[in-house]
């Protein structure tokens, strides 16, 4: 039985909002507005972070705002390996690469004509 007002699609597949902690800025926001950091399943060092914006990849992981000065405080206080329960140094190039990506937008190309 649906309550008044709620269409049976809905009732039957609701979206949890899951709350989630910035490891960098401590603040609380939903995972869709943070970007999820594993380690990459594939380095046997356990060192080299991914960014996970799919929210796909295995592993236990760690949520951060996604702006480059959040990671440059993440990196500051040594936030990823106590998040990601590591006893090493981390690798955060690919994370910063793919927040560069993001903070520059897409690519536009556009013709010009001389």
């Amino acid at each position: 039985m649906t309550q008044p007002g709620i269409d049976a699609a809905d009732a039957a597949s609701p979206r949890r909002i899951r709350i989630r902690t910035c490891v960098a800025t401590r603040e609380r926001h939903s995972d869709e507005k943070l970007l999820r950091v594993v380690v990459d399943p594939e380095d046997f060092t356990g060192r080299r972070l991914l960014a996970d914006p799919k929210r796909r990849l295995p592993g236990r992981g760690a949520w951060i705002t996604p702006q480059l000065s959040a990671l440059e405080t993440a990196e500051k206080r040594r936030a990823f390996p106590r998040a990601l329960r590591l006893s090493t140094a981390v690798d955060t190039g690919h994370v910063r690469t793919y927040l560069a990506e993001l903070a520059d937008g897409p690519d536009i190309v556009r013709k010009t004509e001389h």
